[in-house]
């Protein structure tokens, strides 16, 4: 999530893995989304957090 549009890359997880359409998203109030958002971020540091882990036990 390091390239491009941050928040465009935020609406790509919101809906991919959350199932959340990006009309939907842009209708919430600016709170909302960044509840959403923050979600978001933790839920991809646990990813790269489990990646790094699987990486060090194949190792």
């Amino acid at each position: 999530m390091n390239e491009g549009d941050s928040e465009a890359n935020l609406a790509y997880y919101a809906l991919h893995e959350l199932h959340i359409l990006p009309h939907e998203l842009m209708k919430l109030s600016s709170r909302e989304r960044a509840a959403i958002y923050a979600i978001l971020a933790v839920r991809v540091e646990k990813e790269k957090r489990d990646q790094a882990r699987s990486k060090a036990r194949k190792r």
